[in-house]
């Protein structure tokens, strides 16, 4: 017999699941998965980003008809970049990808030296232009959410500026004197009292009024924290 009839009798021979079984998954279409994925991450920060995906290698993953992207719990983005790519149909299995990303974006330095307790104006900052994913989490890469921030540690000038440096003008300062508002059902009591912790609005601090008891409210601005009874 033909051996060639012989080998297509044994493949039309061969379960329908282990013809299926033999097409693997495309490692480059998983690698293009996962970029598109790192590229909407990146798309919400100011600057323009690159992504370099090492395509995973295939073992026994089988084809997938619905590929799921994803980064870690709580993971932010990093320049070496882990992302899990998990097959959701018709056969489940996950993939790690390895990715380098880089976002070329601009963050700001001071061009002065800022003493605690200054307030930040714009002409106080710098624009630099660099890959921000190497720089520390809290580096200021919008100016206009810190414009009228007090520095509350000293920046040295061509120093970064980072948000841990700052705190928000309607920020209550420990040991300061503050108005307490309480209220309840159907009154409103205002008094004074001492913070006994920073806080910025909507954070709760703990102050002790004049009678000594310490009570824990809800910071409204500089010089106020709401008490709900």
């Amino acid at each position: 017999m033909n051996l060639k009839l012989i080998s297509t009798a044994l493949i039309l021979c061969l379960p329908v699941g282990l013809l299926h079984a033999q097409a693997l998954q495309d490692p480059n279409q998983v690698a293009e998965v996962a970029e598109q994925f790192l590229l909407e991450q990146a798309s919400v920060y100011p600057g323009v980003a690159s992504v370099h995906i090492t395509p995973p290698t295939i073992r026994n993953q089988a084809q997938c008809t619905e590929l799921q992207p994803a980064l870690s719990s709580g993971a932010r983005l990093r320049s070496r970049q882990t992302v899990t790519v998990r097959c959701l149909a018709p056969t489940p299995w996950s993939l790690h990808v390895q990715a380098q990303i880089s976002i070329e974006g601009f963050y700001y330095t001071s061009n002065k030296t800022l003493q605690v307790g200054d307030i930040i104006h714009l002409d106080d900052l710098v624009a630099r232009e660099g890959d921000i994913l190497r720089l520390a989490p809290n580096t200021v890469i919008d100016p206009s959410l810190i414009i009228g921030y007090i520095a509350s540690q000293r920046i040295n000038a061509g120093n970064v500026i980072r948000s841990s440096a700052l705190r928000d003008p309607q920020s209550i300062q420990r040991g300061q004197t503050v108005r307490t508002i309480a209220r309840g059902t159907g009154f409103v009591a205002t008094g004074e009292g001492q913070a006994l912790q920073n806080g910025s609005p909507g954070t709760q601090i703990q102050v002790r009024v004049s009678s000594g008891e310490v009570i824990t409210g809800t910071v409204l601005d500089a010089q106020t924290v709401q008490v709900l009874m």
